[in-house]
């Protein structure tokens, strides 16, 4: 009776094996797997990792008799989220198309791999999962190991270390600076607005994906931006410093504080905006290019309803304008949505895009491109299982050697 291929999986999702061990993955069969357990229990010896890894190669051993059985540790990023899963997925991509197994055995250390359960189910089919947790002597302990774990992430530490720390740095500058406490107020404010309406990810992610560097042909741009960012908002606190002294009205002193950082702010973030279309451009990835050139008309149109809604405020302005302001905002913002999406399905019909393959943005495989309907602006994919279904061109967020799709 022929044997079928089997592959165990052990996920370390937060890369721990680089970042303690300096070991790569994917690590791939019995002996280099010991061997980078075996350090890595070594480096640390509460590394729920390395039990997780020597637990994989017992079962690799368990299942040898029966089938053609293989090992493998996929390691992700220290960033977790869409970082961690797009490297655990292209990992193992490639260990499938060198060893096309039939079915998969699972093996993690928590919730926290075991979400990439779903992209390894997308690809190969999952007869078993193990979860390894470390035994500990009292439930106190366990809760003190998990919180300790937990305050290692990076979504964990800026909740428990970087959100009070902002709130501190605001409170002693608030208090030198002789304003009390309505900067402090304005800080905390700001902040859970991002995080009651989910910009808080949005932005860091946005602000990761810059990647600053000196080689970069942007960088440049991006350090000219800097000083005027600064700039702008000293305008504004000197503005707030002179208002507070003259008037009583919160509205107004608001409104001319405003209007001074909007001098140069719009100026900054358009800097930005234009450093990271020089970089993409370079990299030769125009499409997701286009994208901020409609972040930098947003950035205009804000800065003209808020100009002149400050103008209002302030009585250097009618009431009128700002309606004919807010009026011809929706309009601007009409064509530009109209431009940008014209121009991205330009962009990606000028591209070959037949015979790449599409993920979705958690990079779960789905399928190969077969052909591109540039007249209804759709692709055509066919999965791994052969359907063969459609996308619009306006459901594509990245196109290099691969497309993603939101799906």
């Amino acid at each position: 009776m022929k044997k079928k291929k089997a592959i165990v999986i052990c996920v370390d999702r937060d890369d721990d094996l680089r970042e303690k061990v300096g070991i790569s993955g994917p690590v791939i069969g019995r002996e280099d797997n010991l061997k980078a357990a075996s350090k890595l229990a070594l480096a640390d010896p509460e590394e729920p990792d390395a039990n997780t890894m020597f637990e994989a190669i017992r079962i690799l051993d368990k299942i040898q008799n029966e089938n053609e059985a293989q090992v493998v540790t996929l390691t992700g990023s220290r960033k977790l989220g869409y970082a961690a899963d797009k490297a655990i997925s292209e990992q193992l991509d490639s260990i499938l198309s060198q060893f096309p197994a039939e079915f998969a055995i699972v093996v993690s250390d928590g919730a926290s791999d075991a979400e990439i359960l779903p992209i390894i189910q997308s690809r190969i089919k999952v007869n078993s999962t193990k979860i390894v947790i470390m035994k500990q002597a009292k439930e106190l302990e366990k809760t003190y190991f998990v919180l300790l774990e937990k305050l290692k992430e990076p979504y964990y530490a800026r909740l428990a270390f970087g959100v009070p720390a902002v709130i501190l740095l605001a409170w002693v500058f608030s208090e030198y600076l002789g304003y009390g406490l309505k900067p402090l107020g304005i800080v905390i404010g700001a902040y859970l607005l991002l995080k009651g309406f989910g910009l808080e990810e949005s932005l860091l992610s946005s602000f990761s994906n810059l990647r600053i560097s000196f080689e970069r042909i942007g960088f440049m741009v991006y350090l000219a931006a800097i000083p005027i960012l600064v700039i702008s908002f000293w305008l504004g606190i000197q503005e707030y410093s002179l208002r507070s002294q003259m008037l009583v009205d919160p509205v107004k002193i608001a409104a001319y504080t405003l209007r001074s950082i909007l001098l140069l702010l719009p100026w900054s973030i358009i800097l930005v905006i234009a450093g990271k279309v020089l970089d993409l451009l370079h990299e030769n990835r125009k499409y997701e290019a286009v994208k901020y050139t409609m972040y930098a008309s947003t950035t205009a149109i804000l800065w003209f309803i808020f100009t002149v809604a400050s103008d209002w405020v302030v009585a250097d302005a009618y009431f009128s304008d700002f309606v004919v302001a807010v009026m011809a905002s929706i309009a601007l913002s009409f064509v530009s949505i109209s431009a940008v999406r014209s121009i991205r399905m330009a962009v990606a019909s000028s591209m070959k895009l037949e015979n790449k393959e599409v993920f979705n943005e958690i990079g779960a495989y789905i399928g190969k491109i077969m052909g591109v309907d540039r007249r209804r602006g759709l692709i055509l994919v066919q999965t791994a299982l052969g359907h063969k279904i459609s996308f619009d061109m306006e459901s594509i967020a990245k196109i290099d050697e691969k497309v993603v799709v939101r799906y």
